[in-house]
């Protein structure tokens, strides 16, 4: 089993960014699809990549792929999968579906088909006609796309934007991906000051911290896959130990984060600490309009309030508005924005330098970059460049 077919899943518009990620891992061979990025590895991998993917959602196994156009055609290329080299005999394996475009349309008929067809096989395996189902968790989905059928192992749980230090949350708070995503994408880093003027939970500082101090997202939380035996405890061991002997907290960081809200303040600063940065950011009850930054060449990441969040589209309107007067007052700063605003350049006060199309949950918006001058080459990165 040293070479398995693994897929990082993600919002759609973050493909190339996951991409990235894997290959800054050093998997170079990805194949990049609607929603998802391929890319091949061992059950060590499986660790790694939980740990340490910042913008997927969660990291699945493929199991099989083939042409399904009747049950009989589902039942017995499910069948065919070699499924006892991952599930044991007590294992829990609730089987879910999706189908699009797909002559088996019934998705409760095509899981039920899929979970018999994998209790026979298991029968095979086992010699034993029951299956108590009271061990670990293997959730298994049948994914129907055209006609064509693919069997996927899950082994994150709970989705990889549960990073374990936000309990509390605010009204529509960004996902922990998106705005690892809008850092990643914003090219910041820890040398340059980054400033957050709509924080709300304070998950883009926080992300950013994480950056800046190379900490693996998935350092706090635990996986599905954690107890199976196909993986083995030295290779979980293992993938923590290279992550924790990743971590560069001697490096200073400048990041800070204001909202006009109190107590969306109360609960960025409850995870901030939670995360343990409460020296490192700082955040501050603020409307937009009194924010000074300072210091040079820094990093506005943010995602601006909209009408569903703030009430009315006219107060959306003057945030942004505020945002563009802010910006204008700091000149070496470059500003990266997520809005679903079809207006938001018009109201920030100036055409944006790029647009990238992201999906916020369900909600289309544009990050809008405005891109100020980037820091001196210091002497040392003049001589090497």
């Amino acid at each position: 089993m040293d070479k398995l077919q693994l897929i990082a899943t993600c919002p759609m518009g973050l493909e190339a960014i996951v991409a990235r990620e894997l290959q800054d891992l050093g998997y170079k061979d990805t194949r990049t699809e609607n929603g998802r990025v391929n890319f091949e590895g061992s059950p060590a991998d499986i660790c790694r990549t939980n740990l340490w993917l910042r913008t997927a959602d969660r990291v699945l196994v493929k199991m099989g792929e083939f042409e399904a156009r009747t049950f009989e055609e589902l039942f017995e290329g499910t069948k065919a999968i070699d499924w006892a080299a991952f599930i044991p005999k007590n294992a829990e394996f609730p089987v879910q579906g999706r189908s699009h475009k797909s002559k088996l349309t019934s998705v409760p008929a095509c899981q039920g088909i899929v979970k018999k067809a994998i209790v026979e096989k298991l029968k095979l395996a086992y010699r034993t006609e029951w299956f108590p189902e009271d061990g670990d968790l293997y959730a298994i989905e049948v994914q129907l796309l055209k006609d064509r059928a693919q069997l996927v192992l899950d082994t994150t749980g709970p989705s990889l934007h549960k990073r374990g230090y936000r309990k509390l949350v605010t009204e529509a708070p960004l996902k922990e991906t998106m705005a690892a995503a809008m850092v990643l994408l914003s090219r910041w880093r820890p040398e340059r000051p980054l400033y957050d003027p709509f924080c709300g939970s304070g998950t883009i500082p926080i992300e950013a911290a994480m950056i800046g101090w190379n900490i693996a997202p998935g350092l706090r939380r635990n996986f599905t896959s954690e107890a199976w035996p196909v993986i083995g405890q030295a290779h979980w061991d293992d993938a923590q130990d290279e992550a924790f002997d990743a971590v560069k907290d001697e490096v200073p960081l400048e990041i800070g984060g204001s909202d006009i809200d109190p107590e969306a303040i109360e609960v960025a600063l409850a995870a901030v600490a939670k995360a343990g940065f409460a020296k490192e950011l700082k955040l501050q009850t603020l409307p937009v309009s009194q924010v000074k930054l300072t210091g040079e060449y820094g990093c506005i990441i943010t995602n601006p309030p909209y009408g569903e969040r703030l009430g009315s589209e006219r107060e959306a309107d003057r945030a942004i508005r505020e945002l563009g007067d802010m910006a204008e007052a700091a000149r070496s700063w470059s500003v990266f924005a997520l809005s679903p605003s079809r207006e938001f350049e018009r109201d920030y006060g100036r055409p944006s330098h790029k647009k990238r199309k992201l999906y916020n949950g369900r909600i289309e918006c544009a990050l809008f970059q405005y891109l100020g001058p980037l820091p001196p080459l210091s002497k040392r990165e003049a001589q090497d460049y």
